[in-house]
């Protein structure tokens, strides 16, 4: 599903964020990339996300070759790519079915369809009776659970995931953490970032380790 070989990644000061990374993620895997601070663990998502290229290597997400992909069929890309951040990334003037129908909307979907879906994707997480709630009404937790129910309304084939719980307190990542299980339940490939090691443990799934931009361990599955 997920396979770079050889990736790197360099910016400009001398600064090399990735250096021969070579990991490969089977369909209906979950996995973390963790590591310290500055280790590559957002640089390498973004690089998946096709954000950036890499300076050297490949990358493969479902059969599609990313760094050789014409801009014009990103989109292509992505629309097999749902995305959560760590800031959640809500639009603070629209309710909660709107920022998840937002997605649908851009894709051009009739309106109907739009809201229908996004009801459902909120009911997934938890928040239908949250639909009319502007974000800045919404607890953290509720706000990281619309991000994931707009991540996911697209019905994406594979979910990444940047230090979804870093603004959380432990019970919320837990209960987040427990989404994203049963989300990967349902066969969507998940891939989520973070330096929580204690959250790591207690998910007992494998963990892909950089260090100083290369893949230390857990690069494939064994």
């Amino acid at each position: 599903m997920i396979e770079t070989q050889g990736v790197a990644k360099r910016y400009p000061h001398g600064v090399t964020a990735l250096r021969g990374v070579d990991i490969e993620v089977s369909k209906g895997e979950f996995v973390f990339v963790t590591g310290p601070s500055g280790a590559g663990k957002t640089t390498l998502l973004r690089l998946l996300l096709r954000q950036e290229l890499p300076d050297e290597g490949h990358i493969r997400i479902g059969g599609w070759d990313v760094g050789a992909l014409p801009r014009s069929r990103v989109p292509e890309l992505r629309r097999i790519l749902g995305v959560v951040f760590q800031d959640f990334k809500l639009i603070r003037r629209k309710s909660a079915l709107e920022n998840v129908a937002y997605v649908l909307n851009v894709a051009g979907l009739p309106p109907a369809e739009q809201r229908r879906r996004a009801y459902e994707a909120l009911r997934g997480v938890g928040l239908q009776h949250r639909l009319s709630t502007l974000p800045d009404a919404l607890s953290g937790g509720e706000q990281q659970r619309v991000a994931i129910a707009r991540a996911l309304v697209s019905e994406p084939e594979i979910l990444l995931a940047d230090e979804p719980t870093g603004n959380l307190d432990p019970d919320l990542s837990v209960e987040i953490m427990r989404l994203f299980r049963e989300i990967n339940a349902r066969g969507t490939t998940v891939v989520v970032a973070t330096h929580d090691r204690d959250m790591i443990r207690r998910m007992q799934r494998r963990a892909i380790v950089l260090e100083r931009g290369r893949v230390v361990t857990g690069g494939r599955p064994s």
